[in-house]
């Protein structure tokens, strides 16, 4: 058993990346991992040719479960059955880097913007695509786990990735200039510069906002309407530090006290802001940022 157990530890960060991209959650993917090693430790594995691809089709199992026992599939992008707005879990490190712990999370520009899109999916479309767009599994595994055949399976994939790819296309990798961009909009926020702020948007952006069950959150979008709401929360770019979210530059704002207020998550394609998610849930703040360093 304790050889076993070294063997899954091994393929644990692979499996949380797999847990991760199908639930959007960070803590429900550590869920998701420790029932795959609970099914591992009462299995023969003896029997398993390919622990790896077997973990990994087995922690998709959990996950479509998972999926599909949440009390409804949102008709709205990121909208939950109590109508308010819900983000998936940014993974938030310092500027020195993603600890390698998280580093497989975002492996492979994982950003919000993609994540928001796969909440958008039917359960059984996001496990087709995430395991074989994202980790290259053949059909014929995927599709015993979802009970259909491997050609229905392609389809379901395929049908995933043209919406993804019409919804998130890929965003900027010059981390260096989105950086610059960031900072630029903290600035034209901080000095009420509604032009400057313009100019830095999209026309198009769509900003989110997530503040938990006490704090409805709400969908903006244009960049008229997202620039006056820049301005009118400058108290938050006052407070700014920069931080990576999922790897791209992000910005977390925090209280005298430490304690943090916000976090913004920016989508910059093409050199403007696309979207803006800004998590403002107290609870989950302090949970997704501990170890974050300040300042």
């Amino acid at each position: 058993m304790e050889a076993l157990a070294r063997r899954f530890e091994e393929h644990r960060p692979h499996l949380r990346a797999v847990a991760y991209r199908m639930l959007g959650s960070i803590g429900e993917s550590e869920d998701a991992v420790q029932e795959a090693w609970l099914r591992l430790s009462r299995s023969d594995s003896s029997a398993v040719d390919n622990l790896g691809g077997w973990l990994t089709t087995v922690v998709g199992r959990i996950c479509l479960d998972m999926l599909r026992s949440r009390t409804t599939r949102r008709e709205e992008p990121l909208t939950g059955e109590d109508g308010r707005i819900r983000l998936p879990d940014p993974v938030v490190t310092g500027l020195a880097g993603i600890d390698p712990e998280n580093e497989v999370l975002v492996a492979d520009s994982v950003g919000i913007a993609l994540l928001i899109v796969l909440e958008t999916l039917s359960p059984a479309e996001r496990l087709a695509f995430v395991l074989h767009d994202l980790f290259a599994v053949p059909f014929d595994e995927i599709a015993p786990v979802l009970g259909r055949t491997a050609a229905s399976t392609r389809q379901l994939a395929s049908r995933a990735r043209r919406r993804v790819q019409g919804a998130a296309p890929d965003q900027d990798r010059d981390l260096e200039r989105t950086r610059e961009i960031v900072d630029a909009f903290l600035a034209a926020s901080r000095g009420g510069d509604l032009e400057a702020l313009l100019d830095l948007l999209d026309p198009e952006i769509v900003a989110r906002s997530d503040g938990g069950t006490l704090r409805p959150g709400l969908v903006r979008r244009g960049a008229r309407d997202v620039a006056s709401q820049a301005i009118m929360f400058a108290r938050f770019a006052q407070a700014a530090q920069p931080v990576l979210v999922n790897g791209f530059p992000g910005v977390l704002s925090r209280a005298a006290d430490g304690s943090p207020l916000s976090l913004m998550a920016f989508t910059v394609r093409g050199g403007r802001i696309t979207a803006l998610d800004i998590l403002t849930d107290p609870e989950r703040l302090a949970v997704l940022t501990a170890g974050t360093p300040t300042g």
